[in-house]
């Protein structure tokens, strides 16, 4: 089937011709829509690319009908609403490292405009003035320079800094000693940074914990002289703060590319000659473009043929090589939980998914996730994937645990669900026949060996003679052929279960003569 794409933003030319040189899309460049122009455009299509300038909102995501992916070609998605996205199940890729270089690149062309006044030198030599003495600069070698945000983009400005002479400390709580004792860098908390670091550059991304981090007040425990370069995000840094520690001569000078708002408008500190500003250059280079451009449009390729979530904001990373030995899992405990929450009449407090054996050297976010989506798909109403599961769950209640077991006593790696409710606890396990064919072998303490797969109707009834007789006579008057059948007992107990794979669904009718067989406690019928 043919995928349709949206680029909705302008991205390098080799990004689309790289989409549209494929026959399993369709692809069109319509540049320039505001919210209500993509409400009105974005049903119909699966994926839909932008770079900054193109907001995709809750309404544009609430207007989507079958959108599985946005493509973000850059490192920022704050034009992208990703809890909406996440919550519709679609995923959202960006591009991190295709503007690292080139963004690294102006953060420390202007820890060299700042050492050496080259806007305000260049304006002097326009007027016709040659005022060498009062352009005095200042030497990066044996300088201070400190790095909020250790990473991709964070590790480059290091490794020029130290190409300077320069000495390099970092802030990142999630960076640790070992790395930065490779990089020949020191981590250090940022207060402590400031006070000692002659230049300051940030290179983090705005969040709950980060928005303002540079207010009035750490922007005063600055080292007195000390420059500040904002390559980033605006929303990391008070611009009337700034304008203020500016002005009075505490800071000697600061770099701004990003904005609080963006174009920033009237702004006092254009007053300043102590700053340099730039029109959010950090990716403008023809190289990160391209990089950009034809990375994420590889990116979406790949996510809607195959799955792989490269470089996803709301996905767990997963190769591709890795998630084609991990779909037979996958696929075994999405039924699962299917099946599982089929059998459940009440609300479930947790979910705990159990790998066991060969399945543990697999990646058990990923099955636990399916595990997810099978059992919420159950009862919910909206589509539900390996997107929004989880936030579903966390939204409904469950708690979600999964847990790592060396062997099995009876198989080479199998894959369990339980279900925890005020009533009691479900389970069901299972694993794969020739790494591939997934297999039922308990519900709760009944041990049974069943195909996973097609119509199934599965019966709790009393261990005595004929039940499986009536049952077939009732369906024989429908037409419905058994395909298999598998019975299963538990010890000590006079009850047994049935799975019985049928050639189609019965009807309610039938359901309901089979639930009044004497011998039947529970009965229920799943489509996996």
């Amino acid at each position: 089937m043919t995928k349709r794409i949206l680029v909705a933003d302008k991205i390098a030319q080799e990004g689309v011709d790289y989409l549209t040189d494929r026959d399993d899309f369709s692809v069109d460049v319509i540049h320039g829509l505001d919210e209500a122009g993509l409400c009105e455009k974005i049903p119909g299509y699966n994926a839909v690319l932008v770079r900054s300038a193109v907001k995709i909102t809750g309404k544009v995501i609430d207007a989507a009908d079958v959108l599985q992916v946005i493509g973000r070609a850059g490192i920022g998605v704050d034009n992208i609403d990703v809890d909406k996205a996440t919550e519709k199940g679609i995923a959202v890729l960006n591009t991190p490292d295709a503007n690292a270089t080139t963004t690294a690149e102006l953060a420390f062309a202007h820890i060299l405009s700042l050492s050496r006044n080259l806007p305000a030198a260049d304006r002097s030599v326009r007027a016709g003035k040659w005022e060498r003495s009062k352009f005095v600069g200042a030497e990066l070698a044996g300088k201070t320079l400190g790095i909020v945000g250790y990473g991709t983009i964070g590790r480059i400005v290091a490794n020029r800094a130290r190409a300077f002479g320069m000495n390099v400390v970092i802030y990142d709580p999630f960076v640790t000693a070992e790395i930065c004792a490779a990089d020949g860098v020191q981590s250090v908390e940022l207060d402590k940074m400031l006070v000692s670091a002659d230049y300051v550059t940030l290179h983090c991304p705005v969040n709950d914990k980060t928005r303002g981090l540079f207010n009035a007040e750490r922007l005063a425990g600055m080292k007195k002289g000390a420059r500040l370069i904002n390559c980033a995000r605006g929303g990391l840094v008070d611009e009337a703060a700034l304008y203020e520690v500016l002005k009075s001569g505490h800071l000697a000078g600061a770099a701004l590319d990003v904005y609080e708002t963006e174009p920033p408008g009237e702004s006092p500190l254009f007053e300043l000659d102590n700053i340099v500003f730039t029109p959010h250059l950090g990716a403008s280079t023809a190289e990160a473009q391209t990089a950009a451009g034809t990375g994420i449009a590889k990116q979406i390729a790949v996510y809607l043929q195959t799955g792989e979530p490269i470089h996803a904001i709301n996905l767990p990373p997963v190769s591709s090589e890795e998630l084609i030995k991990l779909k037979p899992y996958m696929t075994l405990a999405r039924r699962l939980g299917k099946l599982l929450g089929n059998m459940i009449e009440e609300p479930i407090r947790e979910l705990e998914v159990t790998l066991c054996g060969a399945a543990t050297e697999r990646n058990i976010r990923s099955i636990s996730t399916e595990g997810l989506v099978g059992l919420i798909s159950t009862y919910m109403s909206i589509p539900v994937n390996r997107v929004n599961a989880r936030t579903i769950a966390e939204q409904q209640g469950i708690k979600l645990t999964e847990s790592l077991r060396d062997m099995h006593t009876d198989y080479q790696s199998t894959v369990g669900l339980t279900a925890y409710f005020d009533s009691g606890t479900l389970s069901v396990e299972g694993t794969l026949f020739d790494r591939t064919h997934p297999r039922l072998v308990r519900i709760s303490a009944y041990d049974i060996e069943a195909v996973l797969d097609g119509h199934l109707i599965i019966t709790r009834h009393l261990d005595q003679p004929g039940v499986v007789a009536a049952i077939s006579t009732l369906l024989a008057k429908q037409d419905i052929n058994i395909q298999h059948m598998q019975m299963g007992v538990a010890s000590g107990d006079n009850m047994a279960v049935a799975v019985l794979g049928i050639a189609r669904p019965v009807n309610d009718a039938t359901m309901t003569e089979i639930e009044k067989l004497k011998a039947i406690d529970k009965v229920m019928q799943v489509s996996l």
